[in-house]
């Protein structure tokens, strides 16, 4: 795999994840623990992508 397609991989995952947390901020059966988890998940996915993208 290359560092531009992990890259790649990583900014879609990035991208489910923000459309995930959106979803779950709307609904009322998620928790906020629930979406403070997402939200770290989708921050370690960011510093990932800006660490390999450089």
């Amino acid at each position: 795999m290359t560092v531009a397609s992990h890259v790649e991989e990583l900014r879609k995952k990035h991208q489910n994840l923000s459309a995930a947390v959106e979803r779950a901020q709307r609904s009322p059966g998620t928790s906020d623990h629930e979406i403070a988890a997402m939200k770290r998940e989708k921050l370690r996915l960011k510093e990932q992508i800006t660490r390999y993208a450089h």
